[in-house]
């Protein structure tokens, strides 16, 4: 191990995968865990999160597995209480979780835009509403706070091509909810950062997209997307992991309240 987390106590929310393959929030966990990490991976799949944790104690790290429906402030207090039962304390909070909905205002149901938002954005308040009190405490005890990443999108700051205005609404809500958390906790020790990514290829894109490109056709959905990308092709889990890796380690430790953008370079466009 590298040791960039060594001695961190993480907690990666939606720490699964949608389907074979690695996702963001798979991808960071098993990268905080060989960094040095301690990962609880929280997912509302079951055999998803013990998937990951699995990958994590086969390769010699330590991790837990936690099955959690984010939208429910109860049940975010019980995995953060299990953290800290676990390890005494949480010191990186990894937020992945996302959900689609097709659509713009006419279209979208009254039903999706609800759903949409209590998983991509109430979920994020439930967690940094049970998680800053620990970390406020340790830094009041020992000088040690804690570093809150969030995973946003650029739909939530630039149009991606199809209409889905729930889910770029919450992801672009992520950032100044992020810089609120910052700018409040800063003197606690606390810092919170967003990582936008761009088109990626993870499970996600596969079934929850595919009705939205090529009629369905994966390969061509793929293919359309890799032509949209200035490097030729989409990016990876692998690349949302390694930014918020810097972003909870203490390299950053001058770094918060701002983005980091993962998207080979599509926002730069102007069309």
């Amino acid at each position: 191990m590298a040791g960039r987390l060594d001695g961190k106590r993480a907690i990666v929310i939606g720490a699964g995968s949608s389907g074979p393959g690695w996702g963001n929030g798979k991808a960071a966990a098993v990268l905080f865990a060989r960094e040095g990490a301690k990962v609880l991976c929280v997912d509302v799949n079951e055999a998803a999160a013990a998937e990951t944790a699995g990958i994590v104690a086969e390769e010699g790290g330590t991790a837990r597995a936690f099955t959690a429906d984010v939208t429910k402030s109860e049940q975010v207090a019980a995995l953060v209480e299990d953290a800290v039962a676990a390890w005494g304390g949480v010191d990186v909070l990894q937020f992945n979780v996302g959900i689609l909905g097709l659509g713009g205002p006419v279209e979208a149901s009254e039903e999706t835009w609800r759903t949409v938002l209590d998983v991509n954005l109430t979920s994020l308040f439930l967690t940094c509403k049970h998680v800053l009190p620990v970390m406020e405490r340790q830094f009041e005890a020992s000088g040690r706070g804690g570093a809150i990443v969030a995973i946003s999108s650029i739909a939530g700051i630039r149009d991606i091509g199809v209409p889905y205005v729930a889910y770029n609404t919450t992801k672009g809500a992520v950032v100044p909810f992020v810089r609120s958390v910052a700018l409040q906790y800063a003197k606690q020790g606390i810092r919170a950062n967003a990582v936008l990514p761009g088109l990626m290829n993870t499970p996600m894109i596969r079934e929850p997209l595919k009705e939205a490109y090529a009629g369905g056709d994966v390969e061509k959905m793929i293919a359309i997307r890799d032509a949209q990308c200035p490097t030729g092709k989409m990016g990876d889990a692998w690349d949302v992991a390694y930014a918020s890796l810097f972003l909870a380690s203490d390299e950053a430790k001058y770094v918060t309240a701002t983005e980091i953008v993962v998207d080979g370079g599509i926002t730069a466009r102007i069309a």
